[in-house]
């Protein structure tokens, strides 16, 4: 059988491909290996399926760090505000939460995903679960269709890759539009995991003194081998038995992976050693966890835990509370201002006895502590792996996508959508946003191609 589009792959981008494509007058069949659609779609944002982001445009593509200029043709097509319509047109009311956040006021992602497939079907779209790909067929420098694993082809002048990265790969993300984008000519950006939990190897995590213990509002930046700071994020923090995670530790953790990756990369031109980083480090961030841990590289993170006051500030406030409960000794003072668990350690890097009072209190010390509950020091050495984290950096490469139609430059009538391709946002609906934005670009253009041929 032929059809005009056919997209593989049915998780976000591909279900906004489909629906795009055949309300575009395509006649259209979407192909997913597993035996179910949306699998990802209906575990995003802790089950309640974070749909877009309300920011303006510009403040939207500040949060895709990833290549997010490139969205810019399919946001003016497909943007955050057309999703808001799309779905409540469908009958999904949307609220927006905390930082622009939207979800779906039932907050059950399974009504988004419910919505989505039922209007898939409504459109007439063919659809065929557990059916895996085997190949997209190409002749001639265009797009043939596509051979199944169980031998049978299907032919189709335009195909959409919409199979996603390699991130949680149990909802289907296995990696196999690489290699498909690969036999096509494209180039692949080397893979990492980015919104991921980081790891350390510090004592106070290997102790797991720390663990469970979650710091709200405060910031966490990552800083180079020459001590400018690369990026800072401030909101929540987790510390793990492993090192860092919540949502600050996620949106650094691509950071910590391009300075890692510098790391290996001046180890292997002979520069690490002068850089004090062993031939060892080349053991790369997407190795399995604890590989970069072994290898001794370290990224420098610093946890601010008051962002809106100045070390003067801090010095002032706990000074005065330590002179008001002057016998009390300094760990018990301290108990209201800072994080218990913490404690102890702030006054170890401050060089400060737990037992001293007021009147025996070092002045520079406390200065020094103040200053590291502004800078606390952790030392990253990788993250968990790319199948652990949220989203996949790295993928196809754009320079080789048309960002107005999403089609290749080097096949014709094959179309990449979604996470294979090189685009990676923060969580809080920023890659969820990317996904349906160049999905219906995508379906869009391929069934406008599609139409002009039959013409």
């Amino acid at each position: 059988m032929r059809y005009d589009v056919i997209v593989i792959g049915g998780g976000s981008s591909g279900l906004m491909a489909a629906v795009a494509a055949s309300a575009h007058g395509a006649q259209v069949l979407l192909a997913d290996k597993g035996d179910k659609l949306g699998r990802k779609l209906g575990i995003s944002g802790g089950g309640r399926c974070n749909v877009t982001n309300a920011k303006e445009l510009d403040e939207l593509i500040k949060h895709i760090p990833g290549n997010g200029r490139f969205l810019y043709s399919a946001l003016a097509t497909f943007g955050n505000k057309e999703i808001v319509a799309f779905f409540e047109g469908m009958g999904i009311a949307l609220k927006e939460e905390d930082n622009g956040r939207m979800f779906p006021v039932s907050d059950k992602a399974k009504s988004v995903v419910d919505a989505l497939i039922r209007k898939v079907r409504e459109q007439g779209v063919h659809i065929r679960t557990n059916s895996p790909i085997a190949e997209v067929l190409y002749e001639d420098g265009r797009v043939q269709g596509v051979r199944l694993r169980s031998g049978e082809r299907v032919a189709s002048d335009a195909v959409i890759v919409a199979v996603g990265g390699k991130s949680v790969p149990h909802t289907g993300s296995e990696g196999d539009g690489y290699v498909w984008a690969e036999r096509a000519g494209h180039t692949i950006v080397e893979l990492y995991p980015t919104e991921v939990p980081l790891e350390s190897g510090e004592p106070f995590i290997r102790s797991k003194e720390l663990q469970g213990l979650s710091l709200r509002d405060v910031s966490l930046s990552v800083w180079n081998a020459k001590g400018k700071r690369i990026v800072e994020h401030e909101g929540d923090l987790l510390f793990t038995h492993f090192g860092l995670s919540g949502p600050i530790a996620l949106r650094c953790s691509q950071f910590v992976v391009k300075q890692l990756k510098e790391q290996r990369a001046q180890s292997k031109s002979g520069a690490g050693a002068a850089a004090g980083v062993t031939p060892a480090a080349a053991a790369g961030p997407t190795a399995p966890a604890g590989a970069a841990a072994a290898a001794g590289a370290t990224v420098p993170l610093t946890i601010d835990l008051y962002p809106a006051k100045s070390v003067d500030e801090i010095y002032t406030e706990t000074l005065r509370l330590a002179e008001t409960e002057s016998k009390k000794a300094i760990k018990n003072v301290l108990k209201g201002y800072l994080a218990e668990r913490m404690i102890p350690l702030l006054l170890e890097k401050a060089g400060l006895r737990e037992e001293l009072t007021y009147d025996n209190i070092p002045k520079l010390a406390w200065m020094d502590l103040a200053k590291v509950v502004k800078a606390f020091p952790v030392g990253a050495n990788g993250t968990l792996s790319i199948e652990e984290a949220f989203v996949t950096g790295g993928g196809v490469n754009l320079k080789e996508i048309d960002p107005r139609t999403m089609e290749s430059k080097l096949m014709a009538g094959l179309y990449f959508c979604g996470e294979v391709l090189d685009i990676h946002g923060y969580t809080g609906g920023y890659n969820i946003t990317a996904a349906f934005s160049t999905g219906y670009t995508a379906g869009k253009s391929a069934a406008e191609a599609a139409m002009l041929e039959l013409r």
